[in-house]
């Protein structure tokens, strides 16, 4: 009888236990630019580790549709944008309570299938007769900064703005968010996409061809990060800010192709790789 007794002791103690460690545990709700999924959820597998009792729970999709949701009253605590113009759209509707921080950059760049059908060895690529092209829908921060490269091409002598309107009539699709103009050239879907640096992750990495962008005419884009105005946990969704600036958080980034705002980011034990 004693040691049925024990055993319903220390079953109630085990649930307490674990009830206790539940309700000390934290979610924190990051919104982030699709192009940041892999870094981001590299970084928070560090965060987490150096605070076991938060739980990092991520929405990525483009930042138009996130600025959108949170515009609508979506719950988060932070926001990373691929862009300031969204960051600076949930600012004007009042969600974010703190300023914004510039945290990585990075740059668009061709991709073409490995098999390279349509023979696209340079920009120059994009305007040839049928060659069908994909890129991130209007809105999207990725296509915002394409157009803005192919207006600065048709300001270029060289190109024109004939070759401006040849390769807006080669694209055949415009997708929700740059991952997927990624995974369609990945698939032989199209024969070429424009997409981030960043974007060529190592699961696709032998199933796409890259070319570059002169930087003559290529754009940085401008990755901002702020705390939403009702975080849930301001304090954590703080130090997962200062953790993304941070040289561990910097050093990240890199390793997933950003450019990263901090010279020679350095993780003091190199735990994140």
């Amino acid at each position: 009888m004693w040691q049925g007794r024990k055993a319903v002791v220390l079953l109630m103690f085990l649930v307490l236990n674990i009830g206790v460690k539940a309700q000390q545990s934290e979610t924190l709700i990051v919104f982030a630019a699709s192009s940041l999924a892999n870094a981001f959820e590299a970084i928070a597998v560090r965060f987490e580790a150096e605070n076991p009792d938060v739980d990092i729970i991520f929405n990525f999709a483009s930042s138009s549709d996130l600025a959108a949701q949170l515009t609508e009253g979506a719950d988060a605590d932070v926001f990373a944008s691929a862009n300031i113009r969204q960051a600076a759209r949930a600012r004007e509707a009042g969600r974010l309570g703190s300023a914004l921080t510039i945290f990585a950059k990075n740059r668009l760049i061709i991709i073409v299938p490995d098999d390279n059908p349509a023979a696209i060895m340079s920009i120059d690529g994009l305007a040839y007769a049928g060659v069908s092209l994909v890129v991130a829908a209007p809105d999207v921060p990725a296509r915002i900064y394409t157009d803005l490269v192919l207006t600065q091409l048709a300001a270029d002598p060289a190109y024109g703005e004939a070759y401006r309107m040849a390769v807006i009539a080669n694209i055949v699709s415009e997708e929700q968010n740059v991952r997927q103009v990624a995974a369609k050239i990945a698939l032989g879907e199209a024969d070429a996409g424009i997409v981030y640096v960043s974007d060529v992750t190592p699961d696709i990495a032998d199933q796409v061809m890259t070319i570059a962008i002169p930087d003559s005419v290529n754009t940085l884009a401008n990755y901002p990060i702020a705390i939403t105005n009702d975080a849930a946990h301001s304090e954590r969704a703080r130090a997962f800010v200062a953790f993304v600036a941070s040289g561990c958080g910097q050093q990240i980034l890199q390793m997933w192709n950003f450019i990263p705002v901090r010279r020679d980011p350095v993780c003091e034990d190199n735990a994140s790789s």
